[in-house]
């Protein structure tokens, strides 16, 4: 007798039963469930109240927030934080304003307390800077209340959609990204990585169904395109291969939306920002790059040295795409040029690795799946929040390993699912010739 190759299988719901069909190959399954069919007259299980607990949770959850942050953030706690480089940027804005003034942002953030610390001004190109426009109408604590609960609620909101892009797995291990060490960073700063892994973790899940809203979610990727030149590289020739032209209509519609809202309170912002990037502000910050460790160590003053690497990874990027472009999977390829990119950025801080943490959640299953041990990425996980927390500044060398760490980790967690794909490239080359 002979295995019916289609059959129907149950897969158990939190709130509801749904059943779908598997393909058996051999006596491999790939859905299975102990849980027996509901009987045809059993009524489906109310979820109204859950919904109801759940919405309270978060009501509550959300209040708690605001009361801890209110009572414990001040003024200087605001002008402490990378934070007040946006605020003072938005401040400019609603005033018409130059937000790239070294002065006049200066002395706006010394004004809520800034002190002897160095000035920090936003390099962010104005395509972007929509975002940090309602900050302009807050006072700088109120501005920094909002902006740590939307990083809150960001950050959230990524890693649930992280856990329906795998498949809803029975575990809630995607809850570990609260303690991703970058995250914590980034929110503690007050830095734009995590709401620019809230855009990359939207395009993951409706690049395919929703290719518009998964384009105009990577509006935030705008205000750090330096991190992301390699992967904007390969999502343009992928949208030129697959003639999905929706995903570029959708970012270019948002960043025209976002343009218009500066443009609207400062019509000279282009000029100004192309006046800052003339200037010597930031060619003489530091940051804990490997990119950096090749200016500094051979020629200080060439501050081209520093974009080689993000040269040589678009080449890099442009061969791994091509060679994989029929069978190209963003959760599993673009993830791989996701971590080389943000590798080989010419400046870049802890907190811009938070846009990493699909990559290191997408390991870790990987891991828990083919049994692979998950101490490799504890030690990392582990060390980079011991040196956080130790105050060790984001812009010391101490920092230089993390980004190669999180791509060794990739590699090592996903090496079956590389070394198929090479695998069937054989293949395809040897049914070519």
């Amino acid at each position: 007798m002979v295995d019916n190759p289609i059959a129907s299988v149950y897969i158990g719901g939190n709130d509801q039963s749904t059943f779908r069909e598997r393909k058996t190959c051999g006596s491999r399954e790939r859905f299975c469930s102990d849980k027996p069919r509901r009987a045809r007259g059993e009524p489906l299980k109310d979820s109204r109240w859950r919904t109801f607990a759940a919405a309270g949770i978060v009501a509550g959850g959300l209040c708690l927030l605001t009361t801890i942050f209110s009572l414990s953030l001040t003024e200087q706690s605001a002008a402490t934080r990378d934070f007040i480089g946006y605020w003072a940027a938005g401040r400019q804005i609603i005033h018409g304003t130059d937000p790239y003034d070294p002065q006049q942002v200066l002395r706006l953030e010394k004004a809520v307390g800034l002190g002897s610390l160095q000035i920090k001004i936003t390099p962010s190109p104005p395509v972007g800077l929509a975002l940090v426009i309602p900050l302009g109408f807050l006072r700088a604590k109120s501005g920094l209340v909002f902006w740590m609960l939307a990083q809150v609620a960001c950050i959230s909101v990524a890693l649930w959609i992280l856990w329906l892009v795998q498949g809803r797995p029975n575990t809630r291990t995607h809850l570990f990204g609260y303690l991703f060490a970058p995250a914590l960073a980034c929110l503690m700063a007050g830095q734009l990585g995590i709401f620019c892994l809230l855009g990359i973790a939207v395009f993951l899940l409706w690049h395919d169904r929703r290719p518009f809203i998964a384009g105009a979610a990577l509006l935030p990727l705008t205000l750090k395109p330096h991190l992301f030149l390699p992967v904007g590289l390969v999502l343009l020739f992928w949208v030129i291969w697959r003639r999905t032209p929706r995903v570029l209509v959708g970012l270019v519609a948002a960043m025209a939306a976002s343009s218009a809202a500066v443009l609207l309170f400062d019509p000279q912002v282009w000029t100004q920002y192309v006046g800052m990037m003339r200037s010597n502000l930031m060619r003489d910050r530091f940051a804990p790059t490997l990119s950096a460790y090749l200016r500094w160590d051979i020629a200080p003053s060439a501050v081209w040295l520093e974009y080689l690497p993000a040269g040589a990874a678009c080449v890099w990027a442009l061969w791994y795409f091509w060679r994989r472009r029929d069978q190209w999977k963003w959760m599993e390829h673009g993830l791989t040029v996701l971590l080389v990119s943000v590798m080989c950025a010419p400046y870049a801080w802890l907190t811009d690795e938070a846009v990493l943490l699909p990559a290191v959640l997408v390991g870790v299953y990987r891991a828990i799946d083919t049994r692979r041990s998950l101490l490799p990425i504890a030690i990392f996980c582990a060390a980079a929040l011991i040196e956080l927390y130790a105050d060790v500044r984001i812009t010391s060398w101490y920092y230089t390993w993390t980004t190669p760490a999180w791509l060794a980790w990739y590699l090592y967690a996903t090496r079956s699912s590389i070394a198929k794909a090479k695998s069937s490239d054989v293949d395809s080359a040897v049914q070519a010739g």
